[in-house]
């Protein structure tokens, strides 16, 4: 069960802190602090949705909230984003309260005991306050109990992690690209198994003898598929010390799905004699309990085939270095912002090359729409700026624990100044020793008389 509370959330350490009070209280500017003083990531602003799950309350943000953070006076703000948090603090906001660390108490969400604490988020030292409780291990600034001692020196030493079998679990949305993703796979040294029946799965990754890396694909297709079994199946191999489990979950957006569908003429396999949309809708229902668990969530809506080849053997390559994916995509603010991005900027008010007749019919990628953008007396200080936040966020991105980033650069049609930009950015971060995946969403479907 899922509801939604009146309530900003953020991640510090991959645990979710909610803020909570009344309209004014300061919830987005104490989350807007912790991002920019504590490195935190934006879960959900103003509205979050809490499930319980595994014993914890999830955070994460309703479906169709803006990928930002509300500024007083600076209107919507990008931030870094995390798409879920187990709850570890709930910080209810009142003006004026004194204490000298959040003081001990509880809180009920969803069945499930989380610390309370409250503060005045004027408070100078509201993040420090913050920080202590949540990396203290409690609410309440309380120390370990003598049990607690006697529990951590007893505690047996953690598997290495190098000797693991790595196993990389790969579901999601139909259509989404899972084969592909897969072959992608297969070619930088996993052993492969498709649509595995859901009964073999442990005997296939538990094979005695076998120490090869085994990326196996299971969705509704696949036999004997039923989303509690695989999420009991999940739980028993991650706590297998001798396994390094991942879950990759291939999404992408409905409109999108069903036009793959209609396009090679398949037939959704929940569909029956109903419409795709139909099918389409009623797999996103049954799986979401999936997504909600998975390591990777990956949106392939923008991502052609090599892209996501790309993607797969960046983040799960077998020899690859420490480090996040990146893609970068240009969009056009009139048909959305992309769902999937962590940035977004805004370039509309650079100088517009569809007002130059010459320049219209072309694009982002030819270079005398480059050079126009660029002419714009205001480009320079905003190029300056763009390379050293990427500079600074990127590598705090990272120590975070983020598997990929996405920076979505806009404007009104999507074919002239965000192509331009994005274009620009994918090179500034090439400079920053960083190899981005570059697409152009909506270039293919702007028009010629378009604004851009």
């Amino acid at each position: 069960m899922t509801h939604r509370i009146h309530a900003t959330c953020v991640a510090l350490d991959g645990r979710g802190v909610v803020l909570r009070g009344p309209s004014g209280a300061g919830k987005s500017a104490l989350a807007l602090r912790l991002i920019a003083e504590a490195g935190a990531a934006l879960v959900a602003d103003d509205q979050t949705e809490l499930t319980a799950h595994g014993g914890e309350a999830v955070a994460t943000a309703p479906a169709g909230l803006p990928a930002a953070i509300e500024g007083r006076g600076a209107g919507l703000l990008a931030a870094p984003r995390i798409e879920r948090a187990p709850v570890a603090l709930v910080v209810d906001l009142v003006p004026g309260t004194t204490v000298r660390l959040p003081d001990p108490a509880e809180v009920t969400l969803d069945g499930i005991t989380v610390p309370r604490a409250e503060l005045d988020a004027g408070d100078p030292a509201a993040v420090a306050k913050v920080l202590l409780a949540v990396r203290g291990g409690c609410g309440a600034g309380s120390r370990p109990t003598p049990q607690d001692r006697t529990a951590m020196t007893e505690a047996p030493p953690p598997a290495d992690p190098a000797a693991a079998r790595r196993v990389v679990l790969v579901t999601g949305m139909s259509g989404a690209g899972r084969s592909t993703f897969l072959r992608a796979l297969e070619d930088v040294g996993y052993e492969v198994v498709d649509n595995l029946p859901l009964h073999l799965l442990d005997a296939v990754v538990r094979e005695d003898g076998r120490d090869t890396p085994v990326a196996i694909g299971i969705d509704i297709r696949s036999r004997s598929f039923a989303v509690e079994p695989f999420l009991d199946a999940l739980d028993a191999l991650r706590a297998d010390p001798a396994l390094a489990v991942t879950l990759a979950f291939l999404d992408c957006e409905n409109a999108v799905l069903q036009r793959r569908y209609t396009e090679t003429r398949r037939r959704h396999p929940l569909a029956r004699e109903r419409p795709v949309r139909d099918g389409i809708a009623a797999e996103r229902r049954l799986v979401e309990p999936l997504r909600t668990r998975a390591d990777m969530a990956i949106d392939t809506s923008t991502l052609d085939p090599k892209d996501l080849r790309h993607l797969a053997a960046a983040q799960l390559g077998l020899d690859r270095q420490a480090g996040m994916a990146i893609f970068v995509t240009s969009f056009a603010f009139r048909e959305g912002v992309p769902r999937e991005a962590d940035l977004v900027f805004d370039v509309r008010f650079l100088r517009n090359p569809h007002s130059d007749p010459e320049l219209r019919p072309l694009t982002g990628l030819d270079p005398a729409v480059g050079e126009h953008v660029c002419q714009d007396p205001d480009y320079p200080a905003l190029r300056a700026g763009l390379a050293a936040m990427l500079r600074r966020l990127v590598p705090r991105y990272e120590r975070e624990g983020k598997s990929y980033l996405t920076i979505a650069v806009g404007c009104t049609g999507g074919r002239h100044r965000s192509v331009a930009v994005a274009e620009d950015l994918a090179a500034i971060l090439r400079g920053l020793g960083r190899e981005p995946v570059l697409s152009h969403r909506d270039l293919g479907d702007s028009a010629g008389g378009a604004p851009a």
